[in-house]
């Protein structure tokens, strides 16, 4: 499941996206209004974690131009403001849910799943499959042929990634954005040593090969034999 957070407050964001990250989401967060909405419109998001006030444009005005331009994105309101009048005003403008600051991370938590079970029930996606590589996504498991393969948090978010988006050529800059929710400088080989790890755990010891170098370009996880 992907997840945007528009969030101006760094503590904040950033409590926010780790705790996401290790509930087994892919995180994007994103600082200011005018970025949010640039990755709302232009990425595929299951659910959007909105703050009110932002220091460019406020949340009202995102959701409401989201919402004009067809985006049905569920959109949770995150924000102190918590007289009813905000709230209605939130509820009315399309907003799927509303949750007032200071809050628990575990209702947070809760409020997501829940959008994510009502909004669309085949949303929820247990398991994923390539070939004869399986991911279960609730417990975190890997296996190939019947083999378990143990992965690093990092390593199950990257091939998580890969297989949500089979056959597309997938940039450094891409993987670095939603798996380590960072830029990386163009001389790093943070990006390749990690697939390289990876490739080594899922490729190594079997003939296929899933995970594929597009040189020039980034990495792609395939299977050719189709």
């Amino acid at each position: 499941m992907r997840l945007l957070v528009v969030e101006d407050e760094r503590k904040a964001g950033e409590f926010i996206r780790q705790g996401l990250t290790e509930a087994g989401f892919l995180v994007t967060w994103m600082s200011n209004g005018l970025d949010g909405y640039h990755q709302a419109m232009t990425a595929t998001f299951d659910v959007i974690i909105l703050d009110v006030m932002l220091p460019d444009i406020d949340g009202w005005r995102i959701l409401k131009s989201l919402r004009e331009a067809g985006n049905q994105t569920p959109v949770i309101f995150l924000t102190a403001r918590d007289s009813v009048t905000d709230r209605v005003k939130g509820l009315e403008l399309g907003a799927d849910d509303y949750l007032v600051k200071p809050f628990a991370f575990v209702e947070l938590l809760a409020r997501i799943r829940s959008l994510l079970r009502r909004g669309n029930s085949t949303a929820i996606i247990e398991e994923l499959k390539v070939a004869d590589l399986v991911l279960d996504i609730p417990s975190r498991k890997v296996t190939r042929a019947g083999k378990k393969i143990t992965l690093s948090q990092k390593e199950f978010l990257l091939l998580e990634l890969f297989i949500r988006r089979q056959g597309e050529v997938l940039p450094r800059s891409i993987i670095a954005s939603e798996v380590w929710d960072m830029n990386f400088d163009s001389d790093t080989n943070v990006i390749d040593v990690a697939v390289r790890r990876l490739r080594a755990k899922i490729d190594d010891e079997f003939e296929q090969k899933l995970i594929h170098t597009v040189r020039g370009m980034g990495y792609k996880l395939e299977d050719e034999s189709e």
